[in-house]
């Protein structure tokens, strides 16, 4: 005996189209297929929506502690000298000799390079045939039966001019050679024997900055002098701007640093800047160098923002208590500041308090296992930890919600109302394999 009974539309439906009953009975058996499909889908995945949403989140009962409650700030930045120096030759002209190579150790006031004087020299020598002459005029001038005042004065102003150049003829001589303006070591040499090197006003020295330039906080040391010397250039203890000028363009013909002292320059968040003053500690941990940990602390925190892709951050140097082995300038560091820090504090997870401004509250888990918002009066809020100033006692229990499952609902499906993107498994057609029916229908057509 057949179980399956034939439905009892059946007839009519032949009787509207008697010539194709098999056409029928193929639209009838694949939409019950469908409508089959349709309600299996659908109750999977309410069932799957369920679960991802009651599994997504936990709650967990944490005893209120006493400890230390630390909240710190932190930025990654880069190693630095503390005071570094750009030589420029005062006098233009084709270099002749470079004395030096990087990571040499040099001492103020030693030649590193030279150009040729020739041409120096020769006008040094006519200055000073035009200052004899001068002289001599002045001489006549002077000695003359009946001295013109006139003529003796424009004879004597002939002189300070003369003598004024000279002087600037000298310079320029001496300016041929280029003198270490600072103890240190050479880090770069921005030229050739056989090149050309543009005159400056010799060199230029700051006390750091921040990076060496990339913005204007300042070195450690203030201010800045200059002074005439062999290389007509100068040296100074610091420089507010952080950078340097030379005649072999922004970075000097030869660049000096001294390595024995080392800051750190980093970038802080406009927010964390704010929490920062000169004089805070910091602690400096290095990428490159494993395990390396020294302390510092915070020299410049500068009083401009340098903006990035619509964001401001706040440069700020940390002079180094110590140097550890291996240390480089560029080198890639993080720098962390603790900015509050409170002991045997009253504490709770930061995960627990919730709320902001003047209102914070908790999660208690009472005795009974019942649970209770509590407003709290909260303190330090530290980076793990939140100190409770007031409403919470040591052993009492609060709650965390703890993320447990990243459900998302339709557990992961993504496109049309069934899996694969179009009405029905498959991923586009009426019905599964694409086409209508077998055999039938458009290769990925839409669905139903």
């Amino acid at each position: 005996m057949s179980l399956w009974r034939r439905p009892s539309f059946l007839p009519a439906l032949l009787r509207l189209n008697p010539s194709r009953p098999a056409l029928v009975v193929n639209s009838v058996l694949a939409l019950l297929l469908a409508s089959g499909a349709f309600l299996s889908y659908r109750t999977v995945a309410t069932a799957n929506t369920a679960s991802s949403s009651s599994g997504a989140t936990t709650s967990r009962a944490i005893p209120v502690t006493q400890g230390q409650v630390i909240s710190s700030v932190s930025a990654s930045g880069s190693v630095q000298s503390a005071s570094t120096a750009a030589a420029n030759f005062a006098t233009a002209g084709t270099v002749t000799e470079i004395n030096v190579k990087v990571g040499d150790a040099v001492k103020a006031g030693q030649v590193l390079a030279r150009v040729n004087p020739t041409t120096a020299q020769e006008q040094l020598a006519a200055a000073r045939a035009n200052l004899t002459s001068a002289q001599q005029s002045l001489s006549r001038a002077q000695s003359a039966t009946t001295v013109d005042a006139a003529t003796a004065a424009a004879a004597q102003a002939q002189v300070t001019n003369a003598q004024n150049s000279v002087n600037s003829a000298q310079r320029a001589v001496d300016g041929t050679a280029l003198t270490a303006p600072m103890d240190g070591t050479v880090i770069a040499i921005n030229g050739t024997v056989g090149g050309s090197s543009g005159g400056s006003s010799g060199a230029s020295a700051n006390g750091g900055g921040a990076n060496g330039g990339s913005s204007n906080g300042g070195g450690a040391n203030g201010g800045s002098s200059n002074g005439g010397g062999a290389n007509g250039g100068a040296s100074s203890g610091g420089s507010t701007s952080g950078g340097t000028t030379s005649g072999s363009g922004s970075t000097g013909f030869i660049r000096i640093a001294d390595l024995s002292k080392m800051q750190v320059s980093a970038s802080f968040a406009e927010a964390d800047a704010t929490k920062l003053k000169v004089g805070q500690a910091a602690t400096v941990t290095w990428a490159a160098l494993s395990g390396a940990r020294v302390t510092g602390k915070i020299a410049t925190v500068s009083p401009t923002a340098t903006p990035q892709n619509n964001v401001n951050s706040y440069p700020v140097t940390v002079d180094l208590d110590s140097l550890p082995d291996g240390v480089r300038i560029g080198q890639t560091v993080t720098v962390t500041v603790t900015v509050a820090q409170v002991d045997d504090a009253v504490r709770v997870p930061a995960a627990a308090v919730r709320g902001t401004g003047q209102r914070h509250t908790v999660d208690v888990v009472t005795a009974d296992g019942k649970h209770e918002t509590r407003q709290v009066e909260v303190g330090v809020q530290g980076d793990q930890f939140v100190e409770i100033a007031s409403g919470l006692d040591p052993g009492e229990q609060v709650a965390i919600t703890i993320q447990t499952s990243t459900g998302t609902g339709n557990n992961g499906r993504s496109g049309g109302g069934f899996p694969g993107g179009g009405g029905f498994p498959g991923g586009g057609g009426g019905f599964s394999g694409g086409g209508g029916n077998r055999g039938g229908g458009t290769r990925g057509g839409a669905g139903g």
